[in-house]
């Protein structure tokens, strides 16, 4: 049932650490929340908007769960979203529970049917903003090379090698996100603004790429590691 794939080369858990994830995992409104951010990060107002639980409530499972390993955070703005952990051991365990689960299930059924109106009122939010900014926007665009001769020439540059962690700079409405991501084991977009982030994060999801990570944050100081990401190897010029 999750669209949650783990890595080939990610650690197996131990006895102590397979105990400590399933203990967390046990309880019905956690299990829930597992199974949702399955299709993609969510916010806590997202989760007690679907699950139609208190704030604390829902910020208390959160907690168990960033703490087994299980759930991501990440801040975004005054805002914080959660995702399915896809770099720890306990993702191997999370992933055999999610699928183990019947998808028919009248209770995940009913979460699934409101998780899209509350995707469906982030879209119509994001697209409002955006609106706004079109006529700005495409005056802009209309200033550069056309977007499918830029699409084409990243296309060309990367090659036919697949990526194994890409970052979009500067990711704005993601549509390079959606070029690439599926080329991608793992796809990043970073941007510093939340209200583009929230148009990507609408974009990417009614593409069907709801496991892409978006994060705010300044381009000449991404909050990455070092060398997290691919590097494209610059070629020998022949003589």
């Amino acid at each position: 049932m999750s669209h949650l794939a783990p890595s080939a080369d990610l650690p197996s858990p131990d006895l102590p650490g397979t105990l400590s994830v399933l203990r967390a995992a046990a309880e019905e409104t956690r299990l829930r929340v597992l199974a949702l951010l399955a299709e993609g990060e969510l916010s806590v107002s997202d989760l007690t908007d679907i699950l139609g639980q208190s704030q604390p409530r829902i910020s208390r499972h959160l907690k168990v769960l960033v703490a087994a390993g299980l759930v991501e955070r990440h801040r975004e703005g005054a805002w914080a979203f959660f995702r399915l952990a896809d770099q720890s051991a306990a993702v191997r365990i999370a992933h055999s529970v999610l699928e183990a689960i019947d998808r028919n299930d009248s209770r995940l059924t009913a979460d699934r049917a409101r998780l899209a109106a509350v995707r469906s009122q982030r879209a119509e939010a994001a697209q409002t903003f955006f609106a706004r900014l079109a006529p700005e926007w495409d005056r802009v665009r209309s200033l550069h090379v056309s977007e499918e001769a830029v699409e084409a020439a990243i296309l060309e540059a990367l090659g036919p090698k697949p990526i194994r962690n890409l970052l979009d700079l500067g990711t704005g409405t993601g549509r390079i996100l959606q070029v690439l991501a599926p080329r991608a084991a793992r796809a990043v977009g970073l941007d510093a603004s939340h209200a583009m982030l929230a148009v990507a994060r609408a974009n990417l999801e009614r593409a069907g790429l709801s496991r892409v990570e978006l994060r705010q944050g300044d381009a000449y100081a991404p909050p990455f590691a070092r060398n997290s990401f691919d590097q494209k190897k610059k070629e020998k010029k022949k003589n």
